[in-house]
């Protein structure tokens, strides 16, 4: 029996579920409207396009995935800031894989659009992180961007199952949050163009 009364955001999740299901680029509209039991031109009368249903699904990615940041992140500071960050991404990435691919290159209409908010306060979680390492101001675009890749590359892999050597995953993981925490407290150091610390 087709579903009625289904609302845009009932219709979004669904699609980011699918996406988690089947993989992000197997998404299409025709996959949606047969897993919801719905014609797909009735899809039509909640997303514009395929384009604006993969828009909705990063935006609800990354509105999840900012949630679960803050949740992690409370209260902590420092490494153990940086573990729950890390942690707590690797976690979302691998738990959903489809929609978290529909976040990497997505593009925000402009500073009123939800996913540029949504992606912002993510961002966000990742500066708080390395403000309580003392990075630099100007070194911090460049700490998000190292960080970003480093989770991402992480995240992406395992959730490929691609570490298929002996060495525990797990333990790579621990290892790197500790390569990373050594990393940005060597970058926050006091360091003169000789590359002497600094005295006073």
């Amino acid at each position: 029996m087709p579903r009625t009364g289904l609302t845009s955001d009932e219709i979004v999740a669904e699609a980011a579920q699918l996406s988690d299901e089947i993989g992000y680029e197997a998404l299409t509209m025709g996959l949606l409207a047969e897993r919801l039991r719905m014609r797909a031109p009735s899809l039509y009368k909640h997303v514009d396009n395929l384009a604006d249903l993969q828009h909705r699904i990063a935006t609800l990615a990354m509105t999840e995935l900012g949630d679960e940041l803050r949740d992690a992140m409370q209260g902590k500071a420092e490494l153990e800031a940086l573990s729950a960050l890390l942690t707590a991404t690797r976690a979302y990435v691998t738990a959903h894989p489809g929609r978290y691919t529909a976040t990497v290159g997505a593009e925000f209409a402009g500073p009123d659009d939800p996913l540029f908010v949504a992606g912002a306060r993510v961002i966000d979680s990742i500066a708080a992180v390395l403000r309580g390492y003392g990075i630099r101001d100007d070194e911090t675009d460049h700490a998000i961007r190292a960080m970003r890749c480093t989770v991402h590359g992480f995240a992406t892999l395992l959730a490929a199952n691609a570490f298929q050597w002996n060495a525990d995953p797990e333990e790579s993981f621990g290892w790197m949050i500790q390569f990373i925490d050594r990393g940005l407290r060597a970058s926050s150091a006091p360091v003169a163009r000789t590359g002497r610390a600094k005295t006073r």
